[in-house]
């Protein structure tokens, strides 16, 4: 098979859809792969580390487009889109409930396209968004530090406090992955931290892991408001795999927030777990609504795009191999897991929760297997 890997062109977007290691894996079992030049330059991957593991370099990404496989890390912008074709695969992260418009192109070109974030393992987690769910996480109390400092709009506090002084009051949104990774973070930096989930065997979980070190607190909508209201720092991380995530934080919350406070919505690429919240870049990664600081950058991991490029890759290769050797329908057949992650096939939504999102009629991925 040919399989393509095109540059990314979301703004500040430098991870790569394969590594070197990959390709070779793949060109080892009889695969062609070609890559759009400096796809990686900007993580230090360049075009002879490709090459010397048997890729071909494109010089157009046309080139790239013509393949069989495309491989990518975030979703297809509007000029991609138009590049793809019936038949074609597409492997990548999608985000298609709060996405009308990719939807609806994706459904428009018949391509297949798989997405990362529904893949399933037997264990019921999400194999190919964990580890971008624990960059996200373990950068939201970074980020979220940075965003209250004074100069930044932030209410000037340190997230850690100094002696005789307190750290700041951070309160996490969803006690999954990213939850826990951010909590961990926040934790190791000193704050004030409250971790918020409606499970009680994930509360469990988060109270036997970090003791004392953190308050669990069981969601409700009174919870979470008398929360919010004394945060420093709220990060959401709610997850409901390949629908939009629950606004959690309403506009009256967020009203009565501190002055300065700061909110990081990490689920904003299921389109964000708080009402004021819209999707921002790493260019221009924060707003202010009613004095509260917004860091909704939809690809936080792109900020460190060369530890999540390999810490995707890592994960990604095994399901690259299987769509490469046995083509999509038979790798579908043998895997149920990966067949989950079949969102749009050939004109058609397969992934329930992004056709309820769009009023769209789901078919059964069998169909087309």
């Amino acid at each position: 098979m040919r399989i393509g890997v095109p540059k990314e062109i979301k703004n500040n977007e430098y991870r790569v859809g394969m590594t070197p290691g990959a390709v070779a894996e793949l060109v080892h079992r009889g695969h062609q792969v070609v890559v759009e030049t400096n796809a990686g330059a900007g993580i230090g991957l360049d075009d002879d580390s490709y090459r010397t593991a048997g890729a071909t370099i494109a010089g157009h990404v046309d080139e790239v487009f013509a393949c069989e496989m495309i491989v990518k890390v975030k979703e297809p912008l509007a000029e991609e889109r138009k590049r793809l074709k019936a038949g074609q695969i597409l492997f990548t992260y999608l985000h298609l409930a709060p996405d009308l418009p990719q939807t609806e192109d994706l459904v428009a070109s018949g391509a297949v396209a798989i997405a990362y974030e529904t893949v399933t393992s037997p264990t019921g987690s999400l194999p190919l968004l964990v580890p971008m769910s624990e960059v996200a996480g373990r950068l939201a109390p970074q980020v979220g530090a940075h965003s209250l400092e004074k100069s930044q709009g932030g209410r000037g506090v340190l997230l850690g406090g100094v002696p005789g002084v307190p750290g700041a009051n951070v309160v996490v949104l969803g006690g999954g992955v990213s939850g826990t990774h951010a909590a961990t973070i926040a934790v190791g930096m000193g704050a004030d931290v409250t971790v918020v989930d409606r499970s009680a065997e994930t509360l469990k979980r988060l109270s036997s892991h970090f003791g004392a070190r953190i308050r669990t607190q069981f969601s409700t909508r009174t919870a979470i408001e008398d929360l919010v209201g004394e945060a420093d720092l709220v990060i959401g991380t709610v997850l409901i795999p390949g629908a939009a995530a629950p606004k959690l934080v309403t506009k009256q919350m967020v009203s009565g927030m501190k002055p300065g406070s700061v909110i990081v919505d990490v689920a904003i690429d299921q389109g964000g777990c708080v009402e004021t919240s819209r999707a921002t870049t790493h260019a221009d990664p924060t707003y202010v609504i009613d004095d509260v600081v917004h860091y909704c950058v939809a690809n936080m991991p792109g900020a460190v795009a060369r530890t999540s490029t390999f810490a995707l890759g890592n994960v990604t290769l095994p399901f690259i191999v299987a769509l490469a050797d046995k083509g999509w329908r038979q790798a579908l057949r043998d895997d149920a897991h990966l067949r989950n992650g079949l969102n749009v096939c050939e004109g058609r939504v397969t992934c329930a929760p992004v056709a309820e999102a769009h009023g769209m009629e789901a078919v059964d991925p069998g169909t087309f297997l």
